[in-house]
């Protein structure tokens, strides 16, 4: 039995005239990305098979390779998230015109906008430097390994409570000193929840595009004063996941 064929949706774009964006490779074949309309508002979208569709590597990657496409020829892109497939251009219509008056704000927000990644992750070497230099934590791990498991079962409990305490202290510093210099620079920051043991700051943050050289420039500013004690990962551009929300109801066979 042949698969259903429907619309699957990448972003929304502010576009009266239909646009060509080219072809892309998704689920097996060549597909050629077209735009459907309502007002000022478009959907950048592929006929796909009607199903749902689970985040793995390659479909994810398609979808944010034809969403950074966009961006690089649209000025205002609101993001889909991934997997969003409807069963025909008239119900895309519809979904269009239903989100019409959040995409009229949001154009506006995200004009000339991009979102740039920042994960600070401590080096190992670094952060047991630390602990050993905490005395308090020190002297508690000494008195743990004199005692005999039961006793020391409420003393290793308060040994964790305390490195928690003091790994704050160390994410609070990366947020005072990496974190808000950035934010300041930027139009809105973000951060998310962090990874890991090791990781001290997940942030996420909205510029101006032409604002990608001053904030690449102080990234690397931060780094010369942080390098010997912390990894960055730098990433984007991206489309401004981080500070859109729209909830769409996919659409399965």
């Amino acid at each position: 039995m042949a698969e259903e064929t429907g619309v699957y949706i990448f972003c929304c774009i502010q576009a009266e005239e239909e646009k060509d964006f080219g072809t892309i490779e998704f689920e097996g074949e060549e597909r050629r990305l077209f735009t459907l309309h309502y007002k000022d508002a478009a959907v950048v979208a592929a006929h796909a098979p009607v199903k749902i569709y689970h985040p793995k590597k390659d479909p994810l990657m398609t979808h944010q390779a034809v969403i950074t496409k966009v961006m690089q020829e649209e000025r205002a892109v609101v993001p889909i998230s991934f997997g969003n497939v409807f069963k025909s251009k008239e119900d895309t219509e519809v979904l269009l015109e239903n989100l019409y008056p959040q995409l009229r704000k949001l154009f506006s927000e995200v004009r000339d906008k991009m979102e740039i990644g920042l994960k600070v992750v401590g080096k190992r070497e670094w952060l047991e430097s630390m602990v050993h230099q905490n005395d308090r934590m020190q002297k508690q791990k000494e008195t743990v390994k004199g005692k005999s498991e039961a006793a020391g079962y409420f003393d290793r409990i308060q040994l964790g409570e305390m490195a928690r305490d003091f790994f704050t202290d160390i994410q609070n510093d990366v947020d005072k000193r990496i974190h808000e210099p950035l934010a300041e620079l930027a139009e809105a920051a973000k951060k998310n929840d962090t990874l890991g043991e090791k990781m001290l700051l997940n942030g996420a943050y909205l510029i101006d595009r032409d604002k990608e050289e001053v904030f690449d420039a102080l990234v690397n500013e931060l780094y010369q004063t942080w390098g010997d004690y912390v990894d960055f990962k730098y990433t984007g551009p991206w489309a401004p996941y981080n500070f859109i929300h729209i909830q769409l109801k996919v659409e399965a066979s």
